[in-house]
């Protein structure tokens, strides 16, 4: 019996050993090269308070128009962020779409505090070109919903807009994988619900109810945590939410009533 607990016991530990070690390869698949630049973009360069030279793509406003930062998901790229845009940028609205470091072509390895640098770089480059806090709205998608709710406790910016979000990445590992001690071996916490309730700026929160990666749950737990934030969840819909028409037209009427 102890010869055997002991097995068990050296196999669990061996196991969350390794998932401990190799953590940021699970949360952050970065691809590895830079796709195409969609029509309508042009490429630019900013760079990160750590010396870091990224890549992100722009496309500048019609007269009026506030600009969308856009923090796309962890294994996605700039292809799949312009089509998470699409309705909004049909619509008029300025677009900057910043690539992570260590994803395609930049730089550097991907962790929590990494992206909040290089957004923080993508704001910073957006201030250098005309665009304050106040003219911009923040949009993260999955894990982006981290470096995008980071910002709005930074700054006021003109709307804060999470897909598909997590509270914490934490809460996120303990829910898939219970016999885990989560909140001691995740490096990356990104812990939303600890920081919604400060950020003053009109909020949107967008789930699937049908989101199998991240439950809806996670929304309903960022509303608890700053009830001013107004939630939709999309019926049947999972976690592709970001790239549905469904989804964008619901950003910009919302978006476009607070004007």
């Amino acid at each position: 019996m102890l010869i055997a607990l002991g097995v068990l016991l050296t196999g669990y530990v061996a196991v969350a050993a390794l998932l401990f070690a190799g953590q940021r390869a699970l949360i952050f698949p970065a691809p590895k090269a830079f796709p195409p630049v969609p029509a309508g973009y042009e490429q630019v360069a900013f760079q990160t308070e750590d010396g870091l030279n990224l890549a992100g793509l722009w496309r500048a406003p019609t007269a009026g128009k506030p600009v969308v930062l856009f923090f796309h998901g962890n294994g996605d790229s700039w292809a799949g962020a312009s089509q998470a845009v699409s309705g909004l940028a049909a619509a008029g609205y300025g677009i900057f779409l910043p690539e992570y470091r260590g994803y395609g072509g930049n730089p550097g390895a991907p962790s929590e505090q990494g992206f909040f640098k290089d957004g923080r770089a993508a704001l910073n480059w957006l201030g250098a070109n005309g665009f304050a806090p106040g003219q911009v709205v923040l949009i993260g998608n999955s894990i982006g919903s981290g470096t995008a709710t980071q910002l709005a406790t930074e700054h006021r910016p003109a709307a804060l807009v999470l897909v598909s979000p997590f509270s914490s990445v934490p809460d996120a590992v303990s829910e898939r994988f219970p016999w885990l001690p989560a909140r001691l071996l995740v490096r990356d916490p990104f812990d939303n619900a600890a920081k919604l309730g400060r950020v003053e700026a009109p909020i949107l929160i967008l789930h699937g109810t049908a989101d199998a990666m991240i439950p809806a749950v996670h929304a309903q737990r960022l509303v608890a945590a700053n009830p001013a934030a107004r939630l939709r969840l999309v019926p049947g819909t999972g976690h592709e939410l970001a790239y549905l028409p469904e989804a964008q037209v619901i950003e910009r009427v919302w978006l476009d009533n607070l004007h």
